[in-house]
């Protein structure tokens, strides 16, 4: 064996032995980085908890302006308990649902359309980029004149807001469709069906999931602002009514519930991605 050979050899010798020591500890090394960070992520916000508990407990923080944790948990137990919360739930997730659907809908559709067609993005994108272009927060009172003060105002706000991420996003997504693809979709003889259901949806996927998780932000968005004006139902009513009483418990408690529903149906759409998508892992 010569001198060039000898390491190589001792490497194939002691390899087959230490390689997946070494191979686990950097793993697990991994693993308890990647845990100490979820840990802070965690412990941040309980910090930030336990220091407005502390100031509001010495006195630091007025509770007229800021009310402690407790008093806020408290408010919402007895929001839970007399069964005003979750009827306040019920009646703002079905506007939410009916303005996302109608809004997703709508502009998931005109974004394909937009994303296929030449003639429609000359036609039809410039008006949707006029309309984007309006704060459609301030479009309230015109809604109002339009439709009166009842349910379908609250829905249409949701859906106008909804639609554009969609919309923007679908489009998009299709156009940037690798051309290469429908090439090899021609050249193998798929219908136009068979085209959609195996080139342009798996390819637009995932643009389009992250425009439903925009549309869903901005459909909470839009719902906080819309139940607050000539409602009587829903969690905006509550902190509507709760200012009227000064009830700034209440008011932030509502906020939070407004915050958690929205974590909530983004992780759920998360989840959702991480299904319709794992074809890519």
């Amino acid at each position: 064996m010569t001198t060039r050979e000898a390491p190589v050899a001792a490497v194939a010798q002691v390899a087959p032995g230490t390689e997946p020591a070494a191979v686990q500890a950097i793993s697990w090394r991994g693993r308890v980085h990647a845990r100490r960070w979820e840990i802070l992520r965690w412990l941040s916000p309980l910090a930030i908890l336990i220091l407005w508990q502390a100031g509001s407990a010495w006195g630091l923080i007025d509770p007229a302006i800021l009310p402690a944790p407790q008093t806020i948990a408290e408010a919402g137990i007895e929001l839970i308990g007399n069964g005003q919360l979750a009827e306040a739930l019920r009646i703002s997730g079905i506007r939410a649902a009916e303005g996302l659907f109608l809004g997703g809908v709508i502009g998931a559709a005109l974004g394909a359309l937009v994303g296929f067609s030449r003639w429609a993005d000359a036609t039809v994108d410039p008006t949707m980029q006029m309309i984007r272009a309006l704060p459609h927060l301030g479009l309230i009172p015109l809604f109002i004149l339009w439709f009166g003060i009842g349910e379908l105002p609250k829905v249409l706000m949701v859906a106008l807001g909804a639609a554009f991420p969609l919309y923007l996003n679908t489009s998009s997504a299709i156009r940037q469709v690798d051309p290469k693809l429908f090439e090899t979709a021609a050249v193998l003889g798929f219908s136009p069906l068979q085209r959609l259901r195996t080139v342009v949806i798996p390819s637009a996927a995932p643009q389009v999931l992250v425009g439903l998780r925009q549309s869903l932000a901005i459909a909470w968005l839009t719902l906080i602002v819309a139940e607050q004006i000539n409602a009587d139902s829903g969690v905006g009513y509550l902190i509507n009514n709760a200012r009227d009483f000064l009830r700034i418990d209440v008011i932030i408690f509502g906020l939070v519930v407004y915050a958690l529903l929205g974590i909530i149906t983004d992780a759920l759409v998360r989840i959702l991605e991480r299904r319709a998508l794992r074809y890519r892992v």
